[in-house]
């Protein structure tokens, strides 16, 4: 089945937000307004609204109802969102575009699920402006060319896509709730890490385990002998996991090479980036054989008193986050530390049999999670292709029926 596809702005308005300045911001007409943060893929977030002044002419040209799509113009191109309900006294500033169906011909569910396809494709990466933040003016959202189904049959889509991506949402949902279960279960183990009412013994870092930083991209070795190895950059290293979509290699002397290798059960540390992601890290498993690191991150290997799941969640801690953010430097939004911070963080140190109760119960977490991550993953996956069958007319009745997580 083909359907005839269209430009956006011959079925639809398109209209972008009001501009910023400081000459709306007099309190004589002060409104709560929508920005790019507020709108997410498929949900619009309304609890951190601010406000600036929308005169009458203003809020007749900028307002939301129900069944609008609201677009991202900069950021994340393209990401979307369907207002649920009208939203009287709630307008939109530039960085979104409001998109309104003309003559009953477009369904915006259908619609916003299309703009998930598209941004999939690379359709907005692709074609939009390229400059230090990618751009999708309303000018190439006019002109976006869009499937033109009847009405009946958009409605039909949208709804299968909505109970599938229901299913993927729940597979979300439950690796959230495995990573609150282990912040719950060190709490109950080890007390609040802040306070310390259970009164364990209190060693900076630099007593209880080995630290480095790693190699330095761009080092001469003349004359060396010379091997190529993956490693590990700030990109790969989140909170509590690892990110491996992408392992660069780089080329060190075979003693360096041995230096920074990554042994099973260090902890990885970032050693700056945004202020509330200090102390961000996890535990290295060997999921990248001969791998090394570079000199952003830094490679802690715990001694006896220690076990690296421990550690890693202490450093991850509400107290590892205030200590680092205490003792960081900050430049421009930037907050890094250095070794010798690193090594004077204060650690509470459990007996090591209670220690060993948490790395059991936290390695049947991360089971848990492995195998929720990889059925998430497949949803994904079955979703992409779903997406591609639905907009190219291969959706059949009966496609979706329920499901579960």
């Amino acid at each position: 089945m083909t359907w005839p596809f269209v430009p956006l702005g011959t079925v639809a308005h398109v209209q972008l937000g009001k501009m910023l300045s400081p000459k709306a911001r007099t309190a004589a007409w002060s409104f709560p307004y929508l920005r790019n943060v507020n709108v997410q893929w498929g949900r619009i977030e309304l609890s951190d609204l601010v406000e600036m002044d929308f005169d009458e002419a203003d809020q007749a040209k900028f307002d939301l109802r129900q069944g609008d799509l609201l677009v991202c113009e900069g950021g994340e191109p393209g990401r979307s969102a369907v207002v649920e309900h009208d939203l009287p006294g709630v307008f939109f500033q530039k960085a979104l575009m409001r998109v309104r169906p003309c003559d009953n011909q477009l369904d915006t569910r259908f619609l916003q699920r299309f703009m998930e396809h598209a941004a999939r494709r690379g359709t907005f990466a692709k074609d939009g402006n390229k400059a230090t933040i990618a751009h999708f003016p309303a000018v190439k959202l006019n002109a976006l060319k869009v499937p033109l189904p009847p009405v009946a049959e958009q409605c039909r889509i949208a709804g299968i896509l909505d109970k599938a991506d229901a299913i993927r949402r729940k597979r979300i949902e439950a690796i959230a709730l495995t990573e609150e279960l282990q912040r719950s279960a060190f709490l109950e183990m080890f007390g609040d890490p802040v306070t310390n009412p259970k009164g364990w013994d209190v060693k900076p870092l630099g007593e209880l385990a080995e630290s480095a930083s790693g190699v330095t991209k761009g080092k001469r070795y003349d004359g060396q002998e010379l091997v190529t190895l993956p490693y590990m950059r700030v990109a790969n290293v989140q909170d509590g996991h690892l990110v491996l979509s992408e392992v660069k290699t780089i080329t060190v002397s075979v003693e360096d090479g041995r230096r920074y290798r990554l042994m099973y059960g260090d902890v990885l540390l970032t050693e700056g980036g945004d202020p509330d992601k200090l102390g961000r890290g996890t535990v290295w498993r060997e999921e990248v054989p001969g791998c090394i690191h570079q000199n952003h991150i830094f490679r802690v290997r715990p001694g006896p008193a220690v076990r690296a799941e421990y550690l890693s969640a202490i450093i991850g801690s509400e107290r590892g986050k205030r200590y680092f953010l205490r003792a960081a430097k900050q430049t421009t939004g930037i907050a890094t530390i250095n070794m010798s911070q690193l090594k004077a963080f204060p650690v509470l140190i459990p007996p090591t049999p209670l220690q060993d109760r948490y790395v059991k119960f936290v390695s049947k977490i991360n089971e848990s999670r492995d195998n929720q991550q990889e059925r998430s993953s497949l949803t994904d996956e079955l979703f992409g292709v779903l997406g591609r069958e639905a907009f190219r007319g291969g959706l059949r009745t009966g496609a979706i029926k329920g499901g579960g997580a």
